[in-house]
């Protein structure tokens, strides 16, 4: 019997989400197939003493030379909108940085590269839960609406702009902002994964139909909470309306972006992307 092919996983970003995953391939890659092929960060000093320097890219120009099979973005939307058409072209891509694909222009390129090099572009669902059932109904052309609430603790929020100022002046639970993903994103890059996600599986609305919701509430510094609403069709015998809402609370350390149960959801993404061909694939 053959022995299987190790898949080559590159890094890109070392925060607590970069750390996590490389951490488990380290630990788990033996029992999955999977080898680090490179780990990159904007500051490499954060990489020393804990990654061997052989594993450490110091240009990220330079990946080519490291034979990833996945490349994976944690670090931010900057780095999709400057190399995710490189990285395409050379390996499939998990982008952890959603966000970026609000930029009609960068998706649509995305789009056409995964396609014309065969590899795939993929999508984690992150915190969002029934992502797949979002898609299937927008693939069957069921869904109507789909609004997403995230509430957090004020120190959880990286924003920017008016929103950063109207964040600083919380005292109470407040709504920060309520319209389009397409227009929350540049205010909250490292905030709106989860809806950047919602709007790909919901590829009939995309970020302009979309609704999000920013929640700031003092009360909870130690929680991510995430509501989705879900619209469906009318019936035409009784007029009745299909819907689905859902409320996920994830534990989450006190001014992390990220939330626990989000790292598993991770690496469990990171072991369906074994391609799936030119297109783009919630994860």
């Amino acid at each position: 019997m053959s022995k299987a092919v190790k898949r080559r996983i590159g890094i890109v970003g070392f925060g607590h989400v970069g750390l996590y995953l490389v951490q488990q391939i380290l630990e788990d890659g033996k029992k999955y197939n999977l080898e680090v092929a490179f780990v990159w960060n904007r500051t490499m000093k954060k990489l020393d003493g804990i990654i061997e320097p052989q594993l450490q890219l110091h240009q990220l120009s330079d990946f080519r030379t490291r034979k990833a099979d996945l490349i994976v973005e944690v670090a931010h939307p900057d780095i999709t909108r400057d190399y995710g058409e490189q990285f395409l072209s050379a390996a499939n891509l998990m982008i952890g940085s959603p966000a970026v694909l609000s930029d009609p222009h960068i998706e649509q390129k995305l789009r056409k590269t995964a396609k014309t090099c065969g590899h795939t572009l993929y999508i984690p669902s992150g915190a969002l839960w029934g992502g797949e059932d979002i898609q299937r109904m927008a693939d069957h052309g069921t869904l109507k609406g789909l609004k997403i609430t995230m509430t957090k603790h004020p120190d959880s929020f990286k924003l920017k702009g008016d929103l950063e100022q109207k964040k600083k002046d919380v005292r109470d639970r407040t709504i920060l902002y309520e319209g389009p993903v397409r227009d929350l994103c540049p205010m909250a890059p490292n905030n709106v994964n989860t809806m950047a996600a919602a709007c790909m599986a919901a590829h009939t609305l995309g970020f302009d139909r979309v609704i999000g919701v920013l929640m700031a509430d003092p009360s909870i510094p130690n929680w991510h909470v995430v509501d989705i609403e879900v619209t469906g069709t009318k019936s035409k015998e009784t007029g009745q309306v299909f819907s689905v809402t859902t409320k996920r609370c994830n534990p989450a350390e006190p001014g992390h972006v990220t939330g626990s149960a989000t790292f598993l959801s991770f690496w469990s993404s990171v072991l369906v992307c074994t391609g799936h061909g030119g297109r783009v694939y919630l994860c």
